[in-house]
């Protein structure tokens, strides 16, 4: 009899130690489970921010290229390189100068410009050649008016800015 109270207690000592563990693995399991949702969410903001990243590091890149092609000197060598590749040179009467200005990365130099007698397609294609330059130029006050000799020609004053990294 002593061996058959052995053998129930091995038995029930078995059990009771395999309920334990089902029970851990379960409990364990569960967390894993809380630990793995968790992990997804992460994932879920990680792809936004890699969205975000490539769309910045996109446009950074562009910049930097614009930044390394531009061998000009100045705001007037650019604003003559720009409409020089249109041919509009004629249609620019005066490029004046309205000074520097220097920031921590970079200096900034600024111009106004006149042009006269320019249609609307030809305006179109200034404004699509400052922003498309291989220099960082950008374009901050446009004053568009008709021409007083044919109402379908357009006067532009604009003041464009010239970006120079240090």
């Amino acid at each position: 009899m002593n061996f058959r109270f052995d053998r129930k207690v091995v038995i029930l000592s078995g059990l009771a130690l395999l309920f334990v563990l089902c029970i851990v693995l379960f409990k364990v399991s569960l967390s894993l489970r809380k630990e793995r949702d968790s992990l997804k969410a992460q994932q879920k903001e990680m792809l936004l921010l890699v969205n975000d990243y490539a769309s910045l590091k996109y446009a950074v890149d562009i910049v930097e290229g614009k930044k390394s092609l531009s061998q000009v000197q100045g705001i007037v060598q650019a604003v003559d390189e720009v409409f020089r590749s249109m041919g509009l040179n004629q249609k620019v009467k005066s490029v004046k100068s309205t000074g520097t200005r220097e920031q921590k990365y970079a200096s900034e130099e600024e111009a106004e410009i006149s042009v006269e007698k320019v249609s609307m397609n030809e305006m179109v294609n200034i404004f699509y050649r400052v922003e498309n330059a291989p220099m960082i130029l950008s374009v901050r006050k446009a004053s568009i008016r008709t021409s007083f000799d044919n109402p379908s020609l357009l006067n532009i004053t604009m003041t464009i800015g010239l970006i120079k990294p240090k």
